[in-house]
């Protein structure tokens, strides 16, 4: 049973070329920052499930694929026979940041991460769950955001910790932004982790101090803010930090946070006390680590293939 589920969305990002369209053609890479965590984590060598749905065509079979390959548990991956998976048109810039554009595949019925399904969520699942990570997409969908509620509450039963990588991507959320923000506050109250990029800092809290985040949330969580190449800054275990990222050649950023969140979950599974009281020396080793995750990926294309064993983030970056 995994030690880290991971909720949410898989799809499949179209990157078009360096400053060119996407929806003229580009290269397919599979993603979606849950599966993109799952793997990730998978890869580094924890035990981990991926938790949601996915269209029987090209795409759910390639993650079928994937998954096994990686040693991913798929008992809590669902089928749809209606809606194709999803995939998303990423905008590359030549310096390899991104964007995102719209999507492909709907034939009508919408994609099969909308569809997410609570009463087919095994509870078996959670058995020996220590975290359960999710994002903020699966609230665009009314059916995806009961299943979320109900995998929060199945995680919460077992006293597994709750993780949230908000992830804002307004091409998914059919509404406003404001009614999105009302959606995503009851989730902050409830995490034990919460990562935020600094834009999604200052959009929900109007700052982007991590310290000064945790404080108006009643768990009082570890936040993480990502800033891209300009770093990271930290409060957790008591203390507050900030590092800058690692200066490597980009190629694709696509999945570098997904990337450090995962390097980020699986020393937190093996170090659970960094969470409580710790010594600013023992999570800033921590941040490190994930950070190197996250400056690996970026040199190679796409989210997932790129992600590195644990022997490569040892000897990043010498």
């Amino acid at each position: 049973m995994p030690d880290v589920i991971c909720c949410g969305e898989a799809l499949v990002d179209r990157l078009g070329p360096p400053g060119g369209d996407p929806a003229d053609g580009g290269e397919d890479y599979l993603g979606g920052a849950p599966a993109n965590v799952c793997c990730g984590l998978a890869r580094l060598g924890a035990s981990t499930g991926f938790l949601g749905r996915l269209g029987r065509d090209g795409v759910g079979a390639a993650f079928a694929r994937l998954f096994q390959e990686r040693g991913v548990d798929q008992q809590g991956l669902q089928w749809d026979k209606q809606r194709p998976s999803r995939i998303v048109l990423v905008q590359r810039q030549p310096d390899g940041e991104r964007s995102f554009g719209g999507f492909l595949g709907d034939t009508g019925a919408g994609f099969a991460d909308t569809a997410f399904a609570k009463d087919r969520i095994p509870p078996s699942l959670f058995q020996s769950a220590r975290w359960l990570l999710f994002g903020t997409i699966p609230l665009a969908s009314p059916t995806a955001a009961a299943a979320l509620e109900q995998a929060m509450a199945l995680a919460e039963a077992r006293q597994a910790r709750l993780a949230l990588d908000v992830n804002w991507r307004p091409t998914f959320w059919p509404c406003s932004e404001s009614m999105a923000r009302q959606r995503i506050a009851p989730l902050l109250e409830r995490v034990c982790l919460l990562k935020l990029a600094v834009e999604e800092a200052e959009w929900l809290f109007g700052q982007r101090d991590p310290q000064a985040i945790s404080l108006v949330l009643p768990q009082r969580p570890a936040v993480v803010v990502t800033a891209g190449g300009d770093g990271v800054a930290w409060w957790m275990g008591g203390c507050r930090g900030q590092r800058p990222a690692y200066p490597v050649s980009v190629v694709d950023s696509t999945g570098a946070g997904d990337a450090f969140l995962a390097g980020l979950l699986h020393q937190l599974v093996r170090q659970p006390q960094l969470l409580q009281h710790s010594s600013g020396e023992a999570v800033a080793q921590v941040m490190a680590f994930a950070s190197a995750c996250g400056a690996v990926v970026c040199t190679g294309a796409g989210a997932i293939d790129p992600q590195p064993w644990p022997e490569a983030v040892a000897a990043f970056p010498g």
